[in-house]
């Protein structure tokens, strides 16, 4: 590695994943770690394999898939976690264990209840431990930005010497500011005697809203890796947006002279991926891949934009995949015509999948004009539902000031029809207690029923997210359509396939002890 690249990181599919209602199933998270992959990320943080079987489960899949990137597991200081982690990133090309502890006066005293000598300790005994079951072993000394100087400078020491090739120093509170955690890497540059045989690395959260400005500072004062998610999920109020500090080195080399692996170009791609996935959707003013920008509404801005596009955008929307073009699709189009778009926009479909997204697109087109990116986008998502166990077949509504909203709903289960009608109080009542006629889950509770435009026009698409929670599990779902009761069914079906492949696949998790 040479002293200005810098490895990134990603962290989307553990720390992202513990954003509350960002949790994800074994397919999605596959999908993700494929496009992280694909993406160029140096190092992809699976999960937390100790925490549940089914996180162990998705490190080990992930483990098997990826080309390129490095697998990493968290763990904790002890040996049952690493041993763990071990076994669920042994299949990959490249592993990495990541282990930690906490070394703040607060989080010591009364997290650990462990007097500092002990936690010395307990760093010699877990990062040994886990060197000696791979190469490549990270350490964290979780809140470390709150963290005593001197004893930062002998707890860094200790896991250097014992093997950790890699030293994270979080922010995991989100309390630093830039010249403050600047300083911090400075000074372990200065006084650690063996620093130079390890990588430094920031991991910053968003409490203050300085996890990508603290994160930026950290490389300037000598870090060479950063930790981040796509869209900046996270703990809380997230992490380092993966999207802001590749592009924010990437559009100011001369502030910031330093180089990645990312294909910019397919940012765009992941963050609409996991928003769909996760159904948290990015905020029209997000930088780098909000709706907004690269728009423009002002006339004075317009106008300069129109003399030169370098008078109001720092960097092109092509260079992080916003992609112009002429090619309108509609109900003419043809199978090429959309597999053309979708490869330039990124996706590769196989057969299958491509077949049931052309069918979808040629149901959509007869119901609108013209069909957007967005729009496609939606539909793409909705091919990949095409296996689940529960499929949505045909739904009727009476709804309406006079007499009793109904519904009506045909669905296939296991490969099995079942009908179910329900009375409802509104019509979205009706179809979702239709739903659970047919797929009892008495326990459960919809906690989010969200609806919003896909596009503009009266013929746009509807897009519907629900949340459901039962017993501690939380569960997204999301359905298209041009009708907004079909794709609240939609949605509402697929956030209960969800929940019975959770109650298949977890465990109940561990305390929650994260970096």
């Amino acid at each position: 590695m040479t002293h200005n690249n810098i490895v990134i990181f990603d962290t989307t599919l553990r720390d992202g994943e513990q954003s509350p209602g960002c949790s994800m199933n074994l397919e999605e998270k596959l999908k993700m770690a494929h496009l992280l992959d694909e993406m160029g990320v140096d190092v992809i943080e699976a999960g937390f394999p100790i925490a549940s079987r089914g996180d162990y489960e998705a490190v080990e899949a992930i483990s098997k898939i990826l080309k390129n990137a490095t697998v990493a597991g968290l763990s904790r200081a002890t040996q049952k976690d690493i041993e763990a982690t071990a076994a669920a990133i042994q299949s990959a090309q490249k592993r990495r264990i990541h282990t930690f502890i906490s070394t703040s006066p607060l989080h010591m005293k009364y997290k650990l209840q462990m007097e500092p000598a002990r936690v010395l300790e307990a760093i010699a005994e877990s990062v040994s431990f886990a060197r000696g079951l791979t190469d490549d072993v990270e350490w964290s000394a979780e809140d470390g930005s709150r963290t005593e100087d001197d004893f930062l400078c002998r707890c860094v020491e200790t896991a250097i010497k014992a093997g950790a090739t890699t030293i994270n120093i979080p922010d995991t509170v989100g309390y630093a500011m830039p010249e403050d955690y600047a300083a911090k890497f400075i000074m372990l540059r200065e006084r650690v005697p063996n620093i130079d045989r390890a990588i430094l690395s920031v991991h910053c959260h968003n409490d203050l809203g300085l996890a990508v400005a603290n994160s930026l500072a950290g490389v300037r004062a000598g870090a060479r890796q950063i930790e981040c998610t796509i869209n900046g999920i996270g703990e809380r109020a997230g992490n380092a947006a993966l999207e802001e500090v590749v592009m924010a080195m990437r559009t100011r080399p001369d502030a910031m002279p330093y180089q990645n692996n990312i294909k910019t170009e397919m940012i765009m791609k992941a963050s609409r991926t996991l928003s769909s996935i996760t159904a948290f959707a990015v905020q029209p003013n997000k930088a780098i891949v909000g709706a907004n920008a690269f728009a423009h509404e002002s006339g004075i801005h317009q106008d300069g934009m129109l003399k030169h596009k370098g008078t109001y955008e720092i960097m092109t929307p092509e260079s992080v995949g916003v992609t112009e073009s002429n090619l309108v699709l509609g109900k003419h189009s043809g199978r090429n015509a959309l597999k053309t778009k979708l490869k330039e926009m990124g996706y590769d479909l196989d057969d299958s999948t491509f077949d049931d997204a052309f069918r979808r697109f040629k149901d959509l087109a007869d119901k609108k004009k013209e069909i957007f990116e967005e729009d496609l986008i939606v539909l793409i998502e909705g091919a990949s539902h095409a296996n689940e166990a529960i499929q949505f077949q045909s739904l009727v509504i009476q709804a309406g000031t006079k007499g009793p909203q109904i519904a009506s709903i045909e669905l296939m289960v296991d490969g099995d029809r079942k009908y179910a009608m329900s009375e409802g109080n509104g019509p979205v009542d009706a179809i979702f207690k239709a739903i659970r006629m047919i797929v009892p889950h008495d326990n459960a509770v919809l906690k989010l029923y969200q609806v919003h435009a896909v596009t503009g026009g009266t013929d746009a698409q509807a897009e519907v997210t629900v949340k459901i929670e039962e017993d501690g599990k939380t569960v997204v779902g999301q359905g298209s359509d041009t009708d907004t009761l079909v794709a609240s069914g939609r949605a509402y079906i697929h956030a209960v396939n969800k929940l019975l492949d959770k109650r298949k696949r977890s465990l109940p998790p561990l305390n929650s002890m994260l970096i």
